[in-house]
């Protein structure tokens, strides 16, 4: 098994936690020599904490290669390290994210983003959109697609609670109290309700493994303490702000529904901290655990 890594952009904090989490002894200890990793990109002599044009330009070069050497099956994962958006997007890169550039070059019209940590899994049915756009945008087929990823998902990973066969997910309400009966909104019952519904209907084992809609302010809490397996967020800040309270060392970024397992730290490229020694490898060592399981 080959595990590829790109060391994101260079001025940032990428390089350091990178071979810090492969200096780890734990990856010895957890998968001895059946595993190999490959960093890829050429390493560039980038000034720590001021990123420009060349470390740009040598962050998009390592991104395409780790899909040209995923697309020959050279490497069997890849996990990235961050990037500055603002920087690829001045060399043309036309994504928001680099999720969306993994499920274009990897032809995935079927993908979505999910964090997983030590206490929580968190899916996202939109992801890098305005705020005031999250209503409008949300659609019942939708939710209903992203939460088949998130159980195929929870099905793959080593630890769940098993309910009648399947996991346990936990479906988050749009609106304050989960709409309380269209008090504050009607889309927990008119987009969310039914597509938990079909969810349940597919479910292969039978049984209910999707609940909710469930109020926001209160479903993290239990699923963090274990009664949920992953829950299912309807935007990006719903889901990544208690992730990032509870799991910021140990929190992975996967893209699901790829052709190829993608995993990368749930943080930035941290320029501020960068070159210091000051920076945090645990969340790069879980990428790079997760993308070997999934593998």
């Amino acid at each position: 098994m080959v595990i590829g890594i790109t060391l994101g952009d260079q001025a940032g904090v990428g390089p350091e936690i990178v071979a810090a989490a492969l200096g780890d002894g734990r990856l010895g200890d957890w998968y001895g020599d059946d595993v190999e990793y490959r960093v890829i990109g050429e390493r560039i002599d980038a000034h720590s904490g001021e990123p420009d044009v060349a470390s740009a330009r040598a962050a998009l070069s390592a991104l395409e290669e780790s899909v040209r050497l995923a697309e020959a099956g050279e490497i069997d994962a890849i996990v990235t390290a961050p990037v500055a958006k603002e920087g690829l997007h001045g060399l043309g890169f036309d994504y928001p994210g680099q999720t969306e550039f993994f499920a274009d070059r990897l032809g995935s019209d079927d993908y979505a983003m999910c964090l997983s940590g030590a206490h929580l899994t968190v899916a996202l049915v939109t992801i890098h959109v305005p705020i005031s756009t999250v209503s409008g945008s949300l659609r019942e087929s939708e939710v209903v697609r992203v939460g088949r990823l998130l159980e195929a998902f929870c099905r793959k990973k080593r630890r769940v609670k098993k309910v009648d066969g399947g996991p346990r997910i936990a479906v988050c309400g749009l609106n304050p109290h989960a709409g309380e009966g269209g008090a504050f909104g009607d889309e927990d019952e008119r987009i969310i309700r039914p597509a938990i519904e079909k969810l349940n209907m597919g479910v292969v084992s039978g049984g209910e493994v999707f609940s909710g809609p469930h109020p926001a302010d209160t479903i993290f809490k239990p699923a963090s303490e274990g009664l949920y397996d992953a829950v299912l967020c309807m935007y990006h800040d719903q889901g990544l702000i208690p992730l990032k309270l509870l799991d910021f060392s140990t929190g992975v970024n996967v893209t699901l529904g790829l052709s190829c397992p993608r995993t990368s730290p749930d943080h930035g490229t941290a320029f501020d901290i960068a070159g210091r020694g000051e920076a945090c490898y645990e969340s790069m060592l879980h990428a790079i655990k997760l993308a070997v399981e999934l593998v």
